[in-house]
């Protein structure tokens, strides 16, 4: 029997099935918060459900130790005071396998109708999550209204249509017959029955908890899983408001709520993290951070399926151009974009130390280096425009990084601390340029700084630039590479760079899409190719080892019989 909730969301099913094969653009949710299309009171209203949660405690059913966590503080300053119920590890596992069996049961349009249905609801709260996302993670609020709702929306959609994509290959049932010559033909009946590893842990970060957070929770419930969602001490709330809503969406279908449930922590968890993540209860793994935790998980949760996102060193080459202040514009906006605190922020700026050709004749390493600096200077020059997208810096570590990395070259561009209008106490930091050289700082360069620190390195030529690049993405990791060439020939041989070092290619951007950027349903975020993720966001793979098939079979009379199509276990 079809489930109520698949068949309601049933449309935007199979629309999302017809974006993942063409790769155009598509979008069921809106990513302007307007109020046409979310109504006049959406955003006061969710800025008002946001400021209820300030000093309190959050009201979650689930179970939990009595006690209450949380120390999450504003970048912009404002105090929060948020704490979360406390909840034992044991008792969660003991309640998700307990919520399994009646979740497993239900099926597979089940598991998407609820998907979908939760999706549709977190949609609708965009403004309380953005403003949640927004004094958690530092991000100026239009990018975290985008970033936090309606883009991650997209990639958890996605998610869930690769689940259904996956599982709608699998029949329930299938009459066999193999042909005997003169003698009867053998004949069986088989039974398949989509089987979900378990229970999920996924491992929110600070800085995109819901963006990179949710492709893992709902790879996981479109596939039959039960999840625990673990986020990062310093952003809970994003995903405790996302958890709370799955959960009453999962009591209005009439399944057990634990199938979804918050394990919220004070910092320095590292110990009880680790000791969750190898218990044998636990099936799948979603992490996104720190390279050395990354590397941890894959190497000692050997229980679960574990996917990753870690660190990057992201590149672009610099060849020719037509526009020089076109291009110096562009790489700009990325390098300041919230602060370079984005995985797809790019670090490294190749060019030859000869100078590039351009279109109003050549140009020395020096002035590429300079347009560069001069553009970011001029961006963060207005400090109310620029704080719109910087944002804060979520991590303190963050300004001791920018600090270390004054002294690795010379300075090209210093980093200056903003204010910001409306939150004196916000810690804002603009972009730190340095010049490097390929012959000698090459230790300095192929590690990652998160931040806003990017460095101009000057190479014997384009060829080394991308030999550099490739082999940099494919040793050290990499999300994004970009080049800007008017020659065809080095285009070309940026794709074979780009597929060296497993790694994304953007060409000549200068418009209004940045290398930062990608979007569902048409990029894969991440290739599984290099050391920064062992996983794309999303394809197949992301989705098809969540779960097993188990088969039954029997041996009976032949007779004239087809495959029965689609699960409807």
């Amino acid at each position: 029997m079809t489930h109520p909730l698949f068949t309601k969301h049933e449309a935007t099913l199979d629309k999302a099935l017809a974006a993942i094969e063409t790769r155009g653009y598509w979008s069921p949710f809106a990513e302007m918060p307007s109020p046409k299309v979310y109504g006049e009171t959406a955003s006061a209203d969710g800025e008002a459900a946001f400021k209820a949660h300030i000093g309190k405690t959050f009201e979650l059913d689930q179970p939990s130790t009595g006690e209450t966590v949380g120390e999450e503080r504003s970048p912009f300053g404002v105090a929060l005071g948020i704490r979360y119920p406390k909840a034992d590890p044991d008792a969660l596992i003991q309640a998700a396998a307990k919520a399994q069996s009646g979740w497993r049961a239900a099926g597979p349009q089940a598991w998407i109708g609820v998907s979908l249905e939760i999706l549709s609801r977190l949609n609708r709260a965009s403004f309380e999550i953005a403003y949640s996302v927004m004094h958690t993670t530092g991000q100026a609020f239009m990018m975290a209204f985008q970033a936090g709702g309606p883009h991650a929306q997209d990639r958890a959609l996605e998610a869930v249509v690769y689940a259904w994509d996956q599982l709608r290959r699998i029949p329930a049932e299938a009459h066999w017959e193999k042909p005997q010559g003169k003698n009867p033909p053998l004949a069986m009946q088989k039974r398949f029955s989509v089987v979900p590893r378990g229970t999920g842990l996924v491992l929110g970060c600070c800085t995109f908890p819901t963006w990179n957070g949710y492709p893992g929770m709902f790879a996981d419930l479109a596939t039959g899983n039960t999840v625990i969602v673990k986020p990062h001490p310093g952003a809970i709330l994003p995903l405790a408001i996302t958890v709370r809503i799955a959960r009453d969406v999962l009591r209005e279908a009439g399944f057990d709520p634990n199938v979804v449930t918050l394990l919220a922590t004070d910092p320095n968890d590292g110990a009880l993290v680790q000791e969750l993540a190898v218990r044998p209860e636990i099936k799948v793994i979603d992490f996104t951070g720190s390279t050395q935790n990354g590397n941890w998980l894959e190497r000692n949760a050997h229980q679960a399926q574990v996917y990753t996102e870690k660190a990057g060193v992201n590149q672009i080459v610099i060849d020719s151009v037509d526009d020089m202040k076109a291009v110096a514009r562009n790489i700009a906006f990325s390098l300041a974009l919230y602060s370079g605190q984005m995985c797809t922020a790019p670090q490294n700026i190749y060019v030859p130390r000869d100078g590039i050709r351009t279109a109003e004749g050549q140009l020395s390493f020096d002035d590429v280096a300079k347009a560069l600096a001069n553009a970011v200077e001029k961006l963060v020059s207005d400090p109310a425009r620029a704080v719109e997208f910087t944002g804060a810096i979520q991590n303190e570590g963050v300004v001791e990084r920018v600090a270390e990395a004054r002294k690795l070259g010379n300075v090209l561009l210093d980093s200056q601390s903003l204010a910001h209008p409306a939150f004196p106490n916000a810690c804002i930091q603009t972009p730190l340029m340095l010049k490097l050289d390929a012959r000698t700082d090459e230790t300095k360069f192929t590690k990652e700084w998160f931040g806003p620190i990017s460095f101009v390195v000057a190479t014997d030529s384009t060829a080394q630039s991308l030999e550099r690049a490739g082999s940099i993405a494919r040793t050290h990791g990499a999300l994004t590479f970009s080049v800007y060439s008017t020659d065809d020939k080095v285009i070309e041989a940026a794709h074979e760079a780009a597929i060296e070092g497993g790694v994304a290619l953007s060409i000549n951007l200068t418009g209004g899409v940045f290398v930062n950027q990608t979007a569902a349903f048409s990029d894969f975020h991440g290739t599984g190719a290099n050391p920064a993720a062992n996983a794309a966001l999303s394809d197949a793979a992301f989705v098809a080892n969540r779960f097993r098939v188990v088969q039954s079979r029997v041996h009976v009379a032949p007779k004239a019989a087809s495959a029965e199509v689609g699960q409807t276990a």
